[in-house]
């Protein structure tokens, strides 16, 4: 059977996506921008799964198992990958991959709907937009299995697959607790304008799983037998800083010219944002980091769904859109734009210094360290936050600290180095910024 000529180009875009966003994912790890938080803590997660252990992340605390900060069993998928290439690179690859993929369904409805050229624009346009930027180059995060998964049911929705889409969204339930909003919202939206067994169906196992995982599993796991984020609900919260929320709400349209408004589709990302604007934490309200990476999807689709309905602007609209992203990208310092910058392909080169410091430190070893050079001892040690010591951390063998330029050490890690000697530590070897401490 031959390849559909809407899919080639689709992969076609994929590929070329996944080219920018895995150098840069892996040039920010070479210059040492990755961290502890949340590279590091995800990396030993997955190398725990890959040898067939509990999911403990030391970074979090001494047997911290991170089933009981979030649900994420869908990280159990990159253990093969992991076995077979150790180290952090394979889970900067494997999100790259996966964001890559997610625009395969929105170029191929768009395609579908709107014609060739205007599908490869919009799927660009995707690909670029500030969201997924920003995915692709914070560390790793789970949210990365959820975004291909909410494209390909949202293509559905649109196409009226009513089914086929709720079968797509229920794995959204093992990526993250916080993805029961989501597939709630996709049921109601079946229920709505398509099935109503269904949609009511889909929308009482979402709701059912959350409470579960919320109320039961993670507490089950957790140190304090609480689930950790529920403090951070606060009913006073979702009107406080509305111009930062408001700001982050334009910002979400934008990208599709605002026409995501003109399709009932787009109401599938309300929960979702609703519930990260009643949080008290201020980094859920903007446009850093992972957070609106799952919502790119949902208001593309609606902005092809939009498209479609509009003949007036058929032609002229994912010509724009695809322009807007790339003068974003360019004008806004967007995270693609360094792959032009030239230091960024020297890294290796540039931090080998720091890098052969840190060899000191012996595989297999307990070592306390700085939250940016964690995620290079993540692979072959056990390592932990560098913190002062209390009776619930332990006092590893090892210390390896950002003691100086090119590095900022925190006030914590400063007070926390001034202590060493005090506990019986002494300077073992330093270099490119970096200095290694034995007990």
């Amino acid at each position: 059977m031959p390849f559909p000529l809407r899919d080639r180009a689709a992969w076609t875009v994929a590929a070329t996506l996944f080219a920018a966003y895995s150098a840069m994912a892996v040039n920010r790890h070479h210059s040492l921008w990755s961290a502890g938080y949340d590279l590091g803590i995800f990396e030993q997660a997955v190398r725990a799964y890959a040898h067939l252990r509990a999911p403990i992340a030391e970074l979090k605390g001494p047997a911290f198992n991170v089933l009981g900060d979030h649900f994420h069993p869908a990280l159990v998928l990159l253990a093969p990958f992991y076995r077979l290439f150790p180290g952090p690179l394979t889970l900067l690859i494997a999100q790259a991959l996966l964001l890559a993929l997610s625009a395969v369904p929105v170029t191929r409805l768009a395609m579908e709907f709107l014609g060739r050229r205007a599908g490869i624009c919009l799927g660009f346009g995707y690909g670029l937009s500030w969201g997924i930027q920003q995915a692709a180059e914070f560390d790793f995060h789970e949210i990365a299995f959820a975004v291909p998964l909410a494209a390909r049911s949202l293509e559905l929705l649109a196409h009226k697959r009513w089914r086929a889409a709720a079968c797509w969204s229920l794995p959204l339930l093992l990526v993250k607790e916080d993805q029961a909003l989501l597939v709630a919202a996709i049921g109601g939206y079946i229920l709505c304008l398509g099935s109503r067994r269904l949609g009511t169906a889909v929308v009482a196992v979402a709701l059912a799983t959350g409470f579960l995982t919320v109320f039961v599993i993670i507490p089950a796991f957790s140190p304090g037998h609480v689930y950790p984020y529920a403090k951070t609900a606060a009913s006073d919260a979702f009107f406080s800083s509305m111009d930062v929320k408001g700001w982050t709400l334009l910002a979400l349209v934008a990208p599709t010219l605002l026409l995501a408004l003109r399709s009932p589709l787009v109401l599938i990302a309300v929960p979702y944002i609703a519930a990260r604007f009643w949080t008290s934490n201020p980094a859920y309200w903007g446009t850093d980091f992972h957070y609106s990476a799952v919502l790119m999807p949902i208001v593309f689709v609606a902005a092809i769904d939009a498209i479609r309905r509009l003949r007036t602007v058929q032609k002229s609209a994912p010509t724009a859109i695809l322009a807007f992203a790339l003068a974003i990208t360019i004008l806004g310092g967007q995270p693609l734009m360094r792959l032009f910058d030239a230091d960024e392909w020297q890294g290796r080169e540039r931090f080998a210094p720091a890098l052969n410091t840190l060899d000191t430190v012996p595989d297999g070893a307990d070592v306390a360290t700085s939250n940016r050079l964690a995620p290079q001892l993540t692979r072959r040690c056990r390592v932990f936050r560098l913190i002062l010591p209390s009776p619930s951390w332990p006092l590893p063998e090892w210390v390896a600290v950002a003691s100086s330029r090119p590095f900022k050490p925190s006030p914590e890690d400063l007070a926390t180095i001034g202590r060493l000697p005090q506990l019986g530590y002494r300077v073992v070897e330093q270099g490119g910024g970096v200095v290694i401490y034995r007990r």
